[in-house]
């Protein structure tokens, strides 16, 4: 966690470790869960830091189409620090790789 700022835009990778969805009588909200993807080795570039867990959350939205456990992201966005995980709320996001269920 050390290895992200306090706050400001970055730009993170890791996997998704768990997907969050929320009751139909509540306002729209889809949260996944970043987990570091490889402990900050090969490919972290510069400018791109390692997740060791981060929330990211899209705000009036139930799903997000390939956003599920299993795939690697890379996103980027402003970096909010909570009570819990630092979060990034409607991030942009680039889908790398997914799990296949064969």
């Amino acid at each position: 966690m050390d290895q992200l700022p306090d706050k400001g835009r970055v730009l993170c990778e890791g996997h998704i470790e768990s997907v969050t969805f929320v009751p139909a009588d509540r306002t729209a909200e889809f949260s996944a869960l970043l987990a570091d993807a490889d402990a900050g080795g090969p490919g972290m570039g510069p400018g791109r830091r390692s997740a060791p867990r981060l929330r990211v959350v899209w705000l009036g939205r139930r799903r997000v189409p390939g956003i599920e456990a299993g795939a690697v992201l890379r996103v980027e966005g402003m970096l909010a620090r909570g009570k819990d995980l630092p979060t990034i709320f409607n991030p942009r996001y680039e889908i790398l790789s997914r799990e296949e269920n064969e």
